[in-house]
């Protein structure tokens, strides 16, 4: 029996099918089953070929990657890697196709094509081989939740001072699980750092689109943008992003840099500021991911005296960076998705008593 990750591509341009079958043919590992020209035709090739992974163009006629997905992932989950566009449209379909279902993204090249596709079908081949690993069996017969508008807070509740930061990492399948998570909190909570995997251009659009669903207010983080209670910052793409303190506040620094742990911005990087920053006052979370980015930089949280959390197997789309954290000792439990917000409050009120 063959180990080989069985592959469907469906893309409207008989040139981009065949460029990403040739691409995927490259690794032993990848069998490429099938092509279709739009989810029509895959919706039956699904049932076919019964394949481990769909890649899936985003923009396409007659019936677009997301509504496809938002059909098909109730009736039969199977593990999507959507192959985006870099222009605006493309990059917000892409966030609309990770929150209906897809595991995670390839980003099309749109300058320099030799160079730039030779490096997008490697990150294709990597990225199918990551996807097939994960577990998207909580999206059957799952229904969409309902739209609240979020509570806001009084314009001068972010001028109060603070001694809690809550760090949060992730990667595939984060963008889902922290829209889960921080739309659960208060507007009271102490001010957040988050880095989730996304390339620049991806996180703004990401931090948009958290602000208009939750309570606290979450933007892109720029260096200097202070951490305080009802914001929540995210980590731009392309840039690392630490905590700082400058008198009795704390601020962020958003530079770039050279990957660490594979990633930039890195959950490492950020979490290592975290210990020497703001040491015991702090608390990590560890969502679900492919690697071990965070581990390090969680295990210098917890010996600082901060308090660590990770998600369990059972919710993570992928349990690398949460088992690894956890295996490692940075992470004191796991935590299922649905209560980790609950947890998160438990322990910020240990530490008010």
């Amino acid at each position: 029996m063959s180990n080989k990750v069985r592959v469907l591509i469906v893309d409207d341009s008989a040139l981009v099918r065949q460029l990403l079958a040739k691409g995927l043919a490259m690794d032993p590992d990848i069998e490429v089953v099938g092509t279709a020209s739009d989810p029509y035709a895959a919706r039956d090739k699904i049932v076919q070929l019964r394949p481990d992974v769909m890649t899936l163009d985003v923009e396409m006629p007659r019936m677009d990657g997301v509504d496809f997905l938002r059909r098909l992932m109730p009736q039969y989950p199977i593990p999507v890697l959507m192959v985006s566009s870099l222009t605006q449209r493309g990059k917000q379909i892409t966030l609309d196709a990770l929150d209906a279902g897809a595991v995670d993204f390839v980003a099309k090249p749109s300058t320099d094509l030799a160079r730039g596709l030779a490096g997008m079908l490697g990150e294709l081949r990597a990225k199918v081989k990551q996807t097939a690993t994960a577990n998207v069996s909580h999206w059957k017969d799952r229904q969409p939740p309902p739209a609240t508008a979020p509570r806001r807070a009084p314009h001068g509740a972010l001028a109060e001072s603070t001694d809690k930061v809550v760090a949060i990492g992730a990667s595939t399948g984060g963008t889902e699980a922290i829209r889960k998570m921080v739309t659960q909190f208060p507007v009271s909570m102490p001010g957040m750092v988050i880095v989730q995997h996304m390339p620049a251009g991806f996180t703004r659009m990401f931090a948009e689109r958290l602000n208009q669903i939750c309570a606290m207010e979450v933007k892109e983080a720029e260096s200097g943008d202070r951490i305080m209670p009802g914001r929540i910052l995210v980590g731009p793409g392309g840039l690392h992003m630490r905590v700082v303190r400058s008198g009795g506040i704390y601020q962020v620094k958003c530079e770039p840099g050279e990957n660490v742990s594979g990633h930039c911005p890195s959950v490492d990087v950020l979490m290592h500021s975290v210990a020497q920053q703001v040491g015991s006052n702090a608390i990590g979370v560890i969502l679900t991911g492919m690697g071990a980015d965070g581990a390090a930089g969680m295990l210098a949280m917890r010996r600082a005296g901060a308090r660590n959390l990770a998600q369990d197997e059972e919710t993570s789309v992928v349990f690398g960076m949460p088992k690894v954290a956890y295996e490692r000792g940075g992470a004191e439990r796991l935590v299922p998705l649905d209560r980790m917000a609950a947890a998160v409050i438990d322990l910020l009120s240990e530490r008010k008593s």
